[in-house]
């Protein structure tokens, strides 16, 4: 019955907050968290609303209280290196997508992420890697593809950013010429 009654919490809560009934999402997962203070499900999903009131840090204490509870949880040692990356902690960042990708290689979110939060670090080389992986895993999203250009251009690679240059007009001709625009390159050819 507590199970239930759990998942019913969580539920509704989450229905609540899709009708922007945001108070009663709220007292909902209070409730639920203090039935249920350990678990883990429970602690995210209180997290994701006190991080969408702005609650960084209360948000981050839930994330990192959830990830404890379930180490082998993707999406709760992702929630925790995304909140790290807003807090601008990119160390700890880095570290939280590394774990996600330790626990689920093929995380598209994780490998984003740790690539701008490499980028922030001034860790650019570091960053190839990771974003390169996202566009095989992603290769019609234009976000990895951008900050990927950006990177090697930074890195002093024109030729590569030109290259991902003519393939984002492929797929989103205005990434491509914005990418252009931001790099000095010359814009692609209208599609």
């Amino acid at each position: 019955m507590d199970r239930l009654r759990r998942i019913g919490l969580v539920k509704v809560a989450g229905w609540a907050r899709v009708f922007g009934a945001n108070a009663l999402a709220q007292r909902l997962l209070e409730t639920a968290r203090q039935e249920f203070p350990d678990d883990a499900q429970v602690l995210s999903s209180l997290g994701f609303l006190y991080a969408q009131q702005h609650r960084r840090r209360d948000a981050l204490a839930l994330f990192d209280r959830a990830a404890a509870l379930a180490p082998d949880n993707a999406e709760y040692a992702y929630n925790r290196g995304y909140l790290r990356q807003e807090l601008n902690d990119h160390e700890a960042a880095v570290e939280a997508f590394r774990r996600v990708l330790e626990i689920n290689p093929d995380h598209d979110r994780a490998l984003y992420g740790l690539g701008l939060s490499l980028i922030s670090l001034k860790r650019l080389d570091d960053a190839v890697a990771p974003l390169e992986r996202n566009t095989r895993l992603q290769p019609m999203s234009p976000y990895g593809w951008y900050q990927l250009g950006r990177v090697q251009f930074d890195r002093g690679k024109s030729d590569k950013t030109a290259a991902i240059i003519a393939r984002l007009n492929t797929f989103e001709p205005k990434v491509a010429a914005q990418l252009a625009r931001d790099t000095g390159l010359p814009p692609p050819p209208r599609p």
